[in-house]
């Protein structure tokens, strides 16, 4: 047993420019799984279709929440935080593929409100129904949310969903973007692809384009930041350089506001909400309205009422304070725009296009700051920032299942950080160099270190750091049965192998004896088992009539809240406009009816029956639907008397 010793460079194998079109089922729809909210879509004769959820939203929560009797997901999952805070999950894609002991784990499980525990290193989700601990890993919550999107999706085009192109952030490591595949299985889907996000959105800038450009994708999302530089020449799409953090977005953002305003209740009322969960949950649904609200105008006042037992929340926040407590966060995001710039030969000027990705690309701090970095130049605002992402994925989707495009696309994908093997003395050796196309292939020779040693070890290492120690260890293997020999001679033929959706295999074959072994490296502390997988995929088949009662449940409640929603805008209208007002006791009589539905709503929205919660509605209606219908019969007639003084024939 020892370590490996790097003797030469044996070869360098051809790459291919594309993956070969496989004959899969269609359709294959594109899915953007977001930290905070998912997106689909689908791509056929030509043209993407995002696909609006339940609600007429084309983006939806990546949300589920747990109750005694029933899971949710999405606006339902999101809607129901605050009453439910131990339960409902959120930020999973933040967990997914990483260990318990990681470092942004422990950071991110103190601002949880569910908890999270460790099972042989690996992160597990608990939360008590029905009285009893039951625990969840990563890849089952996103595969909850795979899901949603899938429902979503068949919903809208009337046929069962099977193959799907998932995306991931350029920086995603092996082990996350296998976890990635985990949770499309556990959804019951087939991942026939997955594809960087800024090369997504780069498909959906440039789907349309002739001629050369070299551009930039700025993808700063919920949770992650991605910059990829590619060029873009008639449909050949080429990523030269990527950097990004895994672990920076709109939730850190946010998280920098609550911090604020949990110390300024301190201050003024004495009041500590941050060890009160639905009062953490209530502020962090205000922060968030708040932060999309400052990237619009210049202040906003965030109102919460009944924040605690007796206290209610009126405070303001501007744009200015919100960036001043942020100001860090946003410079961070100009380190690997820079670095990016350099590793792919461009100078700026060089940049045709900076196209933004995100809904954290809104904020006008951030585009500022992009804007500067490029000497003024303006950033591409011509497609939609939540929706780029799973609009490139639809058309990936829509051209592997066949669908013809205006022109033939090719996307060449790169490695964001070298792969290779700790060699004797602790020293990194790289056989794949960051930026590498892929797919990629690559063989390099190695030798033993001791003489008569008969057993090696294979340590698999991601990173540019020189020294093993300081870079990310995927896995290792070991190859046994090496003829003795002195140190030096034999000769192991070591294949690293890089295929499509980025996942890395790596080989190793002693030319002395022809004995070999290969592995597909899959950091297996932190990924299920495949038993773990198809127990997952079995349980999801047995519970798929009980789902769809819920599902139907589930819409009568969002039916319910979106009528409720709708008189309250109405009445919010009738308040500004003085010259149209219903009588006072009119107003009575739907105020009171609103808020005997909130109440019952909060109180019944576990436990309430299907047929319950239409009765409910159809109650809510009879009390408004005359009021208003008269109210607005009334002023449609006075409208009427004013403009039109004719007499009928």
């Amino acid at each position: 047993m020892g370590v490996l010793k790097s003797m030469v460079l044996l070869a360098v194998l051809g790459l291919a420019m594309a993956e070969e079109k496989k004959g899969v089922e269609c359709p294959v729809i594109g899915i953007d799984l977001g930290t905070t909210y998912s997106c689909v879509g689908i791509y056929k004769n030509g043209v993407v279709d995002i696909i609006p959820n339940e609600l007429g939203n084309r983006i939806t929560p990546s949300v589920v929440a747990f109750t005694d009797d029933e899971t949710l997901a999405g606006e339902a999952a999101k809607n129901q935080a605050t009453q439910n805070p131990t339960r409902t999950i959120y930020d999973v894609k933040r967990l997914i593929g990483r260990t318990f002991t990681d470092k942004s784990v422990q950071h991110d499980k103190k601002y949880l409100p569910y908890n999270l525990v460790s099972n042989n290193g690996n992160i597990q989700i608990q939360a008590d129904i029905k009285g009893k601990s039951k625990t969840w890993v990563a890849e089952e919550i996103s595969a909850m949310v795979l899901t949603k999107m899938k429902d979503i999706a068949e919903t809208y085009i009337g046929q069962t969903v099977k193959n799907v192109v998932v995306t991931v952030p350029a920086y995603f490591n092996d082990a996350q973007r296998q976890a990635t595949k985990d949770a499309g299985m556990i959804a019951g889907l087939n991942v026939v692809r997955i594809i960087n996000e800024p090369t997504a959105a780069a498909i959906a800038y440039g789907l349309d384009k002739k001629g050369e450009k070299n551009i930039l994708v700025f993808d700063l999302g919920g949770g992650t930041f991605d910059v990829s530089v590619l060029t873009i020449e008639n449909g050949v799409f080429q990523v030269v350089a990527t950097h990004g953090d895994t672990h920076l977005g709109g939730e850190d953002f946010d998280q920098r506001v609550m911090e604020h305003f949990i110390k300024l209740l301190q201050r003024k009322h004495k009041k500590d909400i941050s060890q009160d969960k639905r009062a953490m949950q209530k502020l962090k649904r205000e922060v968030e309205k708040a932060k999309r609200a400052l990237s619009t105008v210049m202040e906003t006042t965030l109102e919460i009422e009944g924040l605690l037992s007796g206290f209610d929340m009126n405070e303001q926040l501007s744009r200015a304070k919100f960036e001043q407590l942020n100001e860090d966060l946003f410079k961070k995001t100009m380190g690997p725009v820079a670095k990016a710039i350099e590793e792919s030969g461009f100078d700026k000027e060089k940049i045709d296009e900076i196209v933004l990705v995100g809904g954290s690309t809104r904020i006008p701090k951030v585009r500022q700051l992009v804007k500067n970095f490029f000497k003024g130049k303006e950033p591409n605002t011509g497609i939609n920032p939540d929706e780029a992402i799973a609009y490139g994925a639809a058309v990936q989707g829509g051209i592997i299942c066949g669908e013809q495009s205006q022109q033939e696309l090719v996307v060449i994908d790169a490695t964001p950080l070298s792969l290779g093997l700790e060699m004797e003395g602790g020293v990194y050796s790289k056989v794949i160099h960051k930026g590498t196309v892929i797919p990629a292939k690559r063989t390099k020779i190695f030798t033993t270190s001791h003489d008569y040693q008969t057993h090696v070890e294979f340590p698999v290492y991601e990173g540019e750091r020189p020294m093993a120690k300081d870079n990310h260890k995927l896995d290792q293997f070991s190859l046994k049965g090496i003829a003795p020999a002195m140190a030096g001679e034999p000769q192991l033929e070591t294949t690293f192998e890089i295929d499509a959706n980025g996942i890395l295999s790596v080989s190793a074959k002693d030319l002395g004896t022809g004995i070999q072994q290969k592995i597909v490296i899959n950091n297996l502390r932190g990924r299920l088992s495949e038993e773990q997988i198809q127990q997952m995929i079995k349980e999801a088949e047995e519970n798929k009539e009980k789902d769809a009662l819920t599902k139907k449940r589930i819409n009568a409640v969002q039916g319910l809240k979106h009528y409720m929603d709708s008189v309250k805008n109405v009445l919010k209208d009738l308040d500004k406009n003085k010259s149209q007002r219903l009588t006072p006791e009119e107003r009575e009589t739907i105020d009171a009816a609103i808020k005997d539905a909130d109440a019952w709503v909060e109180a019944s929205l576990h436990d309430a029956e299907l047929m319950e919660v239409e009765a409910k509605q159809t109650e809510l209606e009879d009390k408004c639907k005359t009021i208003m219908t008269n109210f607005y019969r009334k002023n449609a007639f006075s409208d009427d008397d004013e403009e039109d003084t004719h007499d009928d024939l």
